[in-house]
């Protein structure tokens, strides 16, 4: 039940980043961090479509870590980074436009491959436990602290650098994914208190922030970055990976720490990165849409101009 509901979250979130980015594009460029972007999406319905599939995968994400650890499902849904790179190369196919070398399409599908692999192999080497799923009210306010320090910190070299703006931006949202992964765990171990337990306990409270922060900087990222798949990597693999450590951190969730665990640790590490490079630089770029130039006075007829 735990893998279905995942790989289906990963699903449904990739056709909501393809169609997420692609709305951004549409849309008058905002300043990062201002909600009024939503104002202008909510008149896309585009991206209407792809708030309905990101709600369909967080519904799925939810059941899924219902039934399974925060360790099996997390790592499934790096699965959304592929299927994303995917719709978007189908639907570059499918439009006829030549968004694709014959150089860069074997690197594209390399590169998604090795990102997979590299988060996924990491967290199988890692073996973490299944862990506690209740954590103390004390935790809190370190958590939001470490949170909010690194948010600020993404945010400001983001403002310094526009190179690396959609970069910071990503790795912000993704952060506050897998901090929402972490409480969202937390809350569903509350479920079997029904409703009042649910509302009289901090995380659905969390979640109630850091849930529509990190929706707000993956819009952000999204509008900013021309190349879908470095916004999505860096997304898709802090995801998971933030979330391990704070299920460590707080879950009691441990990891293997043998020489060679830690060895393939790292080289798991090393080969998502590699994959995370070579996909921003051969995956289909999303352009934003130039308006149509009005047709000059000069080509009206004379009775038309009249």
């Amino acid at each position: 039940m735990a893998v279905l509901t995942a790989i289906l979250a990963a699903l449904f979130f990739g056709i909501s980043a393809v169609a997420d980015q692609r709305s951004t594009k549409r849309v008058k460029h905002r300043k990062a961090g201002s909600p009024w972007i939503f104002v202008d999406l909510a008149r896309q319905p585009l991206w209407l479509t792809a708030v309905a599939a990101n709600v369909a995968g967080f519904a799925l994400q939810v059941v899924a870590l219902k039934f399974g650890s925060l360790a099996v499902v997390q790592p499934l849904l790096v699965g959304d980074l592929v299927f994303a790179v995917l719709i978007s190369y189908g639907l570059a196919r499918w439009s006829g436009r030549s968004m694709q070398s014959l150089v860069s399409r074997p690197l594209m599908f390399t590169g998604v491959l090795l990102t997979f692999g590299g988060v996924a192999g990491f967290l199988a080497i890692a073996r973490p436990s299944a862990g506690t799923t209740h954590i103390s009210t004390l935790a809190l306010p370190p958590l939001a602290m470490a949170l909010v320090g690194v948010v600020a910190a993404c945010m400001i070299v983001g403002q310094r650098s526009k190179r690396l703006r959609p970069l910071a931006l990503a790795l912000a949202c993704g952060v506050n994914y897998g901090a929402a992964a972490f409480v969202v765990k937390l809350v569903t171990s509350e479920f079997g208190g029904g409703a009042a337990r649910v509302f009289t306990t901090w995380p659905i409270y969390a979640l109630a922030i850091v849930g529509p922060t990190g929706f707000l900087l993956n819009q952000d990222a999204l509008q900013e970055g021309t190349f879908l798949a470095p916004v999505q990597s860096i997304i898709t693999t802090a995801d998971p990976i933030i979330s391990i450590a704070l299920a460590i951190l707080w879950l009691n969730v441990h990891v293997s720490g043998s020489p060679a665990a830690i060895a393939g640790q790292v080289i798991s590490l090393a080969v998502m990165t590699a994959g995370i490079v070579i996909t921003a630089h051969s995956a289909p770029q999303c352009q934003p849409q130039q308006p149509r130039k009005p047709v000059a006075a000069a080509n009206v007829p004379p009775a038309a101009a009249g």
